[in-house]
């Protein structure tokens, strides 16, 4: 049996529409688990204070937990490594100044 060129484009995007709307699917699942905001400086700074007031926000359009927590040091350098050799999940995220990732 022979399929017609047309039939066939047809099917071969038929089914490319069904895998990328299995992977779709898939990404809505995220975040499955509370996640976590590393602020670049400590408790009473700037960026710590902007962080506990997108924590809720933030958390709510997740609709999971948004854990903040602050690392101090090296002028936010000790969180950014931090988070650069965290599990490349996407559970954690930097809040920092553009001094800190220039």
């Amino acid at each position: 049996m022979r399929l017609p060129c047309r039939k066939f484009l047809y099917l071969a995007v038929g089914i490319a529409a069904l895998v990328d709307a299995s992977y779709s699917a898939w990404a809505h699942t995220y975040p499955s688990r509370p996640v976590t905001m590393v602020v670049t400086f400590p408790a009473g700074s700037g960026s710590d204070i902007l962080a506990r007031i997108l924590g809720p926000s933030l958390s709510e359009f997740l609709g999971q937990q948004v854990i903040i927590e602050d690392v101090g040091g090296a002028g936010g350098v000790t969180a950014v490594y931090r988070v650069a050799r965290a599990a490349p999940d996407g559970y954690q995220f930097v809040l920092g100044g553009t001094d800190t990732f220039a």
